[in-house]
């Protein structure tokens, strides 16, 4: 009897470490090889973080430093996330081609799809957080008062932008996730459609709280596109089922 049993797929579990291995040393590649890109071309990059700064407050929109290590901890920042932001489709494919084995033939041919959409909509979401933080900090600093001074510092700055663009690039994967489901057979077309009331109550509560702006434009520029992401995959989860 073999050491290691075999899996479902042909592959030992020697065989799915190797791969595990293999798809993990390609995605870290990707993201320092991203990663340096983006720490070369640092000065260039801030510029277009700081765009939405600028929109909202024209008329300062300067950064506050007050630690000497501030611009080199700001720098590092922007080549990690930059890399990891620039090298997801190559996160996206490598995940997939760890997946695909394990699927059954029919499967398969949804793969190529499946990554295609969820780069797309990946993107789309850092996109629309993109647009949608200027009227954030627009919002905030009007909560604040005009008594306030705006100098903010850039590693909080940067750090709340990424962190709102990752949270809208991964829920615009909800769609990706929703057909996937359907296509497994866990839930069905109509069983969404006849749960819709409860869903968007649900997408309301959790574009509430998962904003990290906290402001009503953000979340709203969320919940709106997740409705509609909702009753999209029902619609293709139906024409997929025919």
């Amino acid at each position: 009897m073999s050491k290691f049993r075999k899996a479902a797929t042909g592959m030992t579990l020697a065989e799915h470490l190797a791969e595990a291995r293999k798809r993990f040393m390609i995605s870290t590649l990707a993201v320092f090889v991203f990663g340096t890109v983006a720490f070369i071309f640092y000065p260039e990059i801030l510029k277009v973080l700081q765009q939405p700064y600028c929109r909202a407050i024209p008329r300062h929109c300067l950064f506050l430093v007050t630690n000497p290590l501030d611009g080199l901890t700001l720098r590092i920042k922007i080549a990690f996330f930059g890399g990891f932001l620039i090298s997801s489709p190559i996160l996206f494919w490598e995940a997939w081609r760890f997946v695909t084995p394990g699927l059954k033939a029919k499967e398969r041919k949804y793969a190529l799809p499946f990554v295609g959409s969820s780069i797309l909509f990946f993107c789309g979401g850092v996109a629309v957080a993109y647009f949608i933080f200027g009227r954030a900090i627009k919002f905030l600093e009007s909560i604040g008062g005009h008594s306030l001074v705006t100098e903010y510092n850039p590693n909080q700055y940067l750090g709340l932008f990424v962190l709102m663009m990752f949270i809208f690039g991964l829920t615009f994967e909800f769609p990706v996730v929703l057909v996937a489901l359907e296509l497994a057979g866990v839930v069905s077309p109509m069983q969404l459609l006849k749960s819709w009331r409860y869903a968007l109550i649900t997408i309301t509560v959790f574009s509430a709280v998962v904003t990290p702006s906290s402001d009503p434009f953000s979340m709203l520029a969320l919940a709106i596109p997740l409705t509609v992401f909702y009753f999209m995959a029902i619609g293709i989860g139906k024409l997929l089922h025919k």
